[in-house]
């Protein structure tokens, strides 16, 4: 999992490292819904392992910006 201070903020499509997750970004600002949102999509179809790894590397994170950045880098996002 990157880590939140090297996160690359991609399209949220193939540099992603999961790829086929995908996220629908809804844009209203709120950092949690959006971090309950990856995290869920990564349990159901990758695994605890990746779910709790984003968790940990999301709150760490100190700006909306940083996550928004994380969650490009983790999933496609629409």
């Amino acid at each position: 999992m990157p880590s939140p201070k090297h996160a690359t903020a991609t399209a949220g499509g193939a540099g992603s490292r999961y790829p086929q997750v995908r996220v629908r970004v809804s844009g209203d600002g709120n950092a949690h819904i959006l971090i309950g949102k990856v995290a869920v999509a990564l349990r159901r179809q990758v695994g605890d392992d990746a779910a709790d790894a984003f968790n940990t590397a999301a709150h760490a994170c100190g700006t909306y910006q940083q996550v928004l950045d994380l969650v490009r880098a983790t999933v496609r996002t629409r």
